[in-house]
């Protein structure tokens, strides 16, 4: 009498679970990798059986996730390799930024070219916050929708925002120069009908740019960053990853007081209060509402009053990046924003301040160096952020995409 064979739905489950990993960590690979990399290259890298890996690639491929270029040509017998790279053009990540002078959003695919951007320049201190995220809302729904109308499929939405915002309830708790306190940003954002669909991850900005530094470098770097704007933000990168903190709040480096004499109130002395630009521009004797053009404008010419308010910016920041060395054991430390602008005129006097303060300076000295991520990298974060989701679940992110 013939048998059924009956197969084990667990075992099966077990089967599509494993699958689906792979196919994450195939993605990754092909993502991450420096260079485009072969199927039997990626095979070899993560560990995987070529048949398995060929599989997963047809279906990558399929889902126009990633992209086969021309064969190599090699002088080996037999067939070229097939280089593999991420997909262009396919899918976005959509990163958006509101900060004390500008608000803006970008787009990038998962090959990083950037597909739409838009940036407005504006004093938003003191702005109502519904009306800004109004207009912000306003500046990234025509992006979203040229994205979709193009067949560019959107994985997420990130937005950047200058303050501390809790990455476990979401709110922005507070943004101190913006002037704003316990707003619920991602419904105000989310109310406009193109972007319903695509609530916005809300994250510090000096975290969602540390993040395109960290992929901006490869590998898995390890650091401390600055972000230096009107404020100033801070984040920890080890081996490739955010230090986040129980909140989100870590990296709050420009609240470190620094000369606690400076004036009546403790936050009189604080690195932002003596390093922040709306500071250096005061101390140069420009107005509050110039840019940073004009004091490198300053500089270039050799203003005495220009210079000095540099070096004092430059001194304090020294100070406040010594104490955070002392306490993460980081071995480099990357300027961005303004102080990236600004690296030539102050690198020398905080490195020289690191070799005095940090203790273990004498063994291992820190490097200093300017950020690699370009101009609103807290926009190109956003949108790495937006993308890191599908990255970490392709198969699941598949799954939940409209059939064509």
């Amino acid at each position: 009498m013939p048998t059924t064979e009956h197969r084990d739905p667990s075992r099966v489950a077990r089967q599509a679970q494993m699958r689906d990993q792979n196919l994450g960590v195939a993605l990754r690979g092909i993502v991450d990798a420096p260079a485009p990399v072969s199927r039997a290259q990626l095979a070899a890298a993560e560990g995987l059986a070529r048949a398995t890996v060929s599989g997963l690639v047809d279906h990558l491929i399929e889902a126009r996730l990633v992209r086969e270029l021309d064969p190599a040509q090699t002088q080996r017998a037999g067939r070229p390799a097939v280089p593999l790279a991420p997909a262009r053009g396919t899918v976005a990540g959509v990163g958006m930024e509101i900060n004390v002078d500008y608000l803006g959003v970008r787009a990038i695919d998962l090959s990083g070219d950037v597909l739409a951007e838009h940036v407005e320049l504006d004093d938003l201190r003191g702005a109502d916050a519904g009306a800004v995220l109004d207009r912000l809302a306003a500046l990234a729904a025509p992006v979203v929708q040229d994205l979709q109308a193009r067949g560019i499929r959107v994985a997420g939405t990130a937005l950047a925002l200058p303050g501390l915002v809790d990455r476990v309830t979401g709110p922005l708790r507070v943004a101190p120069n913006l002037g704003w306190r316990d707003v619920d940003v991602v419904a105000a954002v989310s109310a406009h009908p193109a972007l319903a669909a695509l609530p916005p991850r809300v994250a510090n900005e000096a975290n969602l740019a540390a993040r395109a530094e960290a992929h901006a470098r490869g590998g898995s770097p390890s650091f401390a960053y600055v972000s230096g704007e009107v404020g100033i933000g801070g984040a920890i990168v080890l081996d490739g990853e955010i230090v986040p903190g129980r909140h989100g709040w870590s990296g709050e480096i420009g609240h470190i007081v620094v000369d606690a004499f400076r004036g009546p109130r403790a936050s009189d002395g604080s690195l932002e209060a003596l390093a922040g630009q709306d500071a250096m521009l005061r101390a140069a004797g420009l107005p509050q509402t110039a840019r940073l053009d004009a004091l490198l404008d300053a500089l270039a010419t050799g203003d005495a009053r220009a210079s000095a308010a540099v070096a004092q910016a430059a001194r304090a920041l020294g100070v406040a990046l010594a104490s955070v060395a002392n306490v993460v054991d980081v071995g480099e430390v990357v300027l961005g924003g303004t102080f990236g602008q600004l690296f030539d005129h102050v690198h020398d006097e905080v490195a020289a301040r690191l070799d005095e303060l940090v203790i273990f300076a004498p063994w291992s000295p820190l490097q200093v160096s300017p950020a690699r991520a370009g101009q609103y990298p807290a926009m190109t974060g956003g949108a790495l952020a937006a993308l890191a989701r599908l990255l970490a679940d392709p198969a699941q992110w598949l799954r939940q995409q409209p059939t064509p």
